[in-house]
Order: C-alpha cells, then sequence, then structure tokens
C-alpha cells in the first residue's frame, strides 16, 4: 500500500517575485494537478508582512486555500507583526510553526523552503 504524499511548503522570503513567480504560483496548482496528496503552506517570518501588503498575493492564497491547500503562518511572527487578524482573515491558521515543521520532518513530508 502505498503512503500519502504530503508536502510542506515553508515561505519566509520577502522577495515579491519570489512569492508570485514560484511559491505561490506552485502552490495553487499543486493538488489540483495531483502533484501531491496533501500540502500545507507556511508562511512564516517576512512573508507574513509581504503577504498582508500586496492585494496580488493575497488573491493567491485565497485560489490556493480554495485548492484544498493547508494555510498555517507563524502565530509569534503575525503576532510581533500585529498581522494575525489579517492573517486569520484571509483563511490561514496562525499556529506555532515549529511544532508543525518538527512533526513534518519526523514524518514523511517532503519540506521545500523559500
Amino acid at each position: 500500500m502505498k503512503s500519502e504524499d504530503k508536502l510542506l511548503i515553508v515561505w519566509t522570503s520577502q522577495d515579491e517575485e519570489v512569492a508570485s513567480k514560484m511559491v505561490l504560483l506552485y502552490s495553487s496548482v499543486i493538488l489540483d494537478r495531483n502533484y501531491w496528496d496533501k500540502a500545507t503552506l507556511m508562511i512564516w517570518g517576512p512573508s507574513i508582512k509581504l503577504l498582508a501588503k500586496i492585494p496580488k498575493l493575497q488573491e493567491f492564497i485565497k485560489k490556493i486555500k480554495s485548492s484544498g491547500v493547508e494555510l498555517t503562518c507563524c502565530v509569534v511572527c503575525s503576532d510581533e507583526y500585529n498581522l494575525t487578524k489579517q492573517m486569520i482573515d484571509l483563511g490561514v491558521k496562525p499556529e506555532h510553526t515549529g511544532e508543525f515543521l518538527t512533526q513534518a520532518l519526523k514524518e514523511d513530508y517532503k519540506v521545500i523552503t523559500f
């Protein structure tokens, strides 16, 4: 029996072009194209600030969420940036991402970072 193919994308970059041309573009198609069985986009650090200020990226996030990719962000970071409510409003779940990342590394997730 084949195990589930799971991907965790850790997005930390504050570079808008990296966000739109790689991280969010890839995240928006990976489940619809059956590249992965399950996927999570983890928004961590400076990428939270970038997402909060760029409407085009926020539209990508809505598309990603509607495709079934789980969205999470670092609650410590979003609290420090005073952006937790905005992340929640975008459908991003604030949580202690260090715990999630650790579990993903110990389990059979593939992890990529940007």
